[in-house]
């Protein structure tokens, strides 16, 4: 048998071999377990089989013959007791585990169980970023991760050697000087993508066990103080309707002292956390941006190793806050994009459309025109800053990462922010449990209080207001006039800290009438590209049969209410052609609201920005969405 088709349980005996649901993501770790727990297990006939199996083993069990009225959500969940879990595979979630185990295994406590719990199908299939990459966390955590004497150091990272910023109009290309905070001496051009691949890789060399293609999709929570307890994974195998199917798989529970959140940006855990515990009710609310990208391989006389351009101005008009970059990596590799403000006005503006657009400016064109475009990507960010940090620690866990909003818009980097988060979270987290060894809850205050000692603070506290002077009334060019003061004069002293717009991004987004139309160009083909062809370079993949992760309690009210005042906006702000009002005459208004969910490429840009707040994104099941290449 091969071997990835069977584990071994804490009693030394062969399991049960893996079910189909595990077959093709593998855990990242076969370090024998310390204290994983394997249940007899009750049989649909109410028998008792007294075969052990671990969480990762779950062999398909039929339900097809079940009494329709029981409630399969009332069965009982398996399962596995841990010391820290962690929920997400980026950057942040990687280096909290890399360095809890560090620690653990440095101090002799080798059995210290830290778990990772991922709901791509593959490490790095989910992430999308820039990026360059300031190295200090990465220099701390891992110091010989690009030493060419190190076998497994990162080898796909190309130093930057030349700054540009320019402001675009139509038909120009304006220098401009730029500020201190974008000087990437020193800094790397790297795929986010492969970078967190291979972070997955030293996680697995120091004994954190990392599952991917395990959606943690609830919050648990301790039935005596309400602290939270851990999480467990959707059920698998339930059908559009709702009714459990032949493949039916109940969700597994993890059970942890403490529980790390490093979702990313507006995570879906992350949401309920921050509302249960009251986590924002010191902080401004959050504002993002969509940052769309792609990524070419170029002809070598347009290749310029290691530049690195950022964009301002035109196609956006000046009432959006974003810009475009391009930057120069590998072999004749040129990462592209554009972040839009998702606090745009105007509900005719198509963030997909513009980046398209963008395309064709010479800037741009001269370099990918030729070429060919190989992956495509877009995901929400975190844009606002030092007065959006929520409290940070909760009983039972705390938020770590992009989750949080640790990322620094000015400088355009938040990867070592993130990574510096996971860390300190770890330190804190393994001297909490060490020092409280009995069942009681643990709360990170230590957590709290090195956050605001670190250099992600005060990084953060001294561009606190680049962005939020955006949203004055003279907008894009008030913004960059006060960001220039802020970069050379102010440098963050200022006695004022500058607010973000309430409630939040959604609320806005002005009516259709109220706003100018805009009419995008055609794509070519050869530059730009109709979204679903984009979309097939995500190469992303989910289950028909299954119930809509994108919630939306009542698609015809929603399009009664929607239609009216917006036009369609859904279709507009999606990055991923997921929302559409298809023309049908027999329908109220003469169109239909319809939700395409297997293009979804999970940039939660509906959850934010939908003017309602009526669209909830929830995980689909573990392993779906895009597989996401060089991003």
């Amino acid at each position: 048998m091969d071997p990835r088709l069977r584990m071994i349980c804490i009693s030394g005996r062969n399991c049960t071999p893996i079910s189909s649901r595990c077959i093709g993501r593998r855990a990242y770790s076969y370090f024998p377990p310390a204290r994983r727990r394997c249940p007899a297990h009750q049989s649909e006939a109410g028998g008792v089989r007294t075969s052990q199996r671990t969480f990762a083993c779950s062999p398909r069990r039929n339900f097809a013959d079940v009494d329709k009225s029981y409630d399969f959500r009332q069965r009982e969940r398996e399962s596995d007791e841990v010391d820290v879990c962690i929920v997400g595979g980026g950057p942040a979630g990687l280096s909290a585990a890399i360095r809890l185990k560090q620690i653990a295994n440095k101090a002799g406590n080798e059995e210290f169980r830290v778990l990772l719990l991922e709901k791509a199908g593959e490490l790095g299939a989910h992430i999308v970023s820039g990026n360059v990459i300031e190295p200090s966390a990465v220099n701390e955590l891992l110091p010989d991760w690009n030493d060419p004497e190190n076998p497994s150091r990162f080898e796909n990272a190309t130093q930057a050697t030349k700054d540009k910023l320019r402001f675009l109009t139509k038909n120009s290309s304006i220098p401009i000087p730029a500020p201190p905070q974008m000087n990437n001496h020193g800094n790397y051009i790297i795929s986010l993508n492969q970078f967190c691949k291979w972070l997955g890789e030293r996680a697995e060399e120091v004994g954190v066990e990392v599952y991917p293609g395990f959606a943690a999709s609830e919050v648990l929570y301790s039935a005596t103080d309400g602290s939270v307890k851990g999480v467990a994974t959707n059920d698998l195998g339930i059908s559009k309707s709702g009714k459990p199917k032949s493949s039916f798989e109940r969700g597994m529970e993890f059970h942890a002292r403490i529980t790390l959140f490093a979702e990313g940006c507006h995570g879906s855990l992350t949401k309920q956390v921050i509302k249960k515990f009251d986590l924002r009710r010191d902080s401004q609310p959050q504002t993002y941006g969509l940052g769309l990208k792609e990524v070419w391989e170029v002809k070598p006389e347009n290749f310029r190793k290691g530049e690195v351009v950022h964009t301002m101005g035109y196609p956006l008009p000046p009432s959006t806050y974003g810009g475009g970059w391009l930057y120069h990596f590998g072999e004749n590799m040129v990462s592209l994009g554009l972040v839009v403000g998702l606090d745009y006005p105007n509900p005719w503006l198509a963030p997909y459309g513009e980046f398209q657009k963008m395309k064709h400016h010479s800037i741009y064109k001269s370099v990918i025109e030729g070429g060919k475009c190989i992956s495509y990507g877009a995901r929400a960010l975190n844009e606002g800053g030092f007065q959006s940090i929520p409290k940070c620690a909760f009983p039972g866990g705390a938020l770590i990462g992009d989750t949080a909003g640790f990322l620094n818009v000015p400088k355009i980097k938040g990867t070592h922010t993130a990574m510096h988060s996971g860390m300190l979270a770890a330190q804190a987290t393994y001297t909490a449990l060490t020092e409280n060894k009995d069942s009681g809850t643990i709360f990170l205050f230590d957590y709290e209080d090195a956050l605001r000692s670190s250099t992600i603070w005060s990084e953060l506290k001294a561009v606190r207001n680049m962005r939020p002077s955006f949203h004055s009334p003279l907008g894009l060019y008030g913004g960059i006039l006060y960001s220039g003061l802020e970069a050379y004069l102010f440098r963050g002293r200022t006695p004022w800290t500058l607010k973000h717009k309430e409630p939040g991004d959604y609320a806005a987004t002005k009516t259709a009438d109220k706003s100018e139309k805009i009419e995008y160009p055609k794509p070519d083909g050869e530059i730009s590209f109709d979204v679903l062809t984009s979309v097939s370079r995500t190469g992303t993949n989910h289950e028909e049969d299954q119930p809509v992760h994108l919630q939306v309690d009542d698609w015809r009210k929603h399009r009664d209410e929607m239609w009216p005042r917006y036009k369609g906006v859904e279709n507009r702000f999606c990055p991923a052609g997921v929302y559409e009002y298809v023309e049908d005459e027999s329908e109220k208004m003469g169109v239909r609201f319809n939700i395409n969910a297997q293009n979804c490429i999970h940039c939660k840009t509906c959850d934010i920005k939908a003017p309602a707040q009526d669209i909830n994104w929830q995980t689909p099941q573990g392993g779906e969405g895009p597989k996401y290449v060089m991003t």
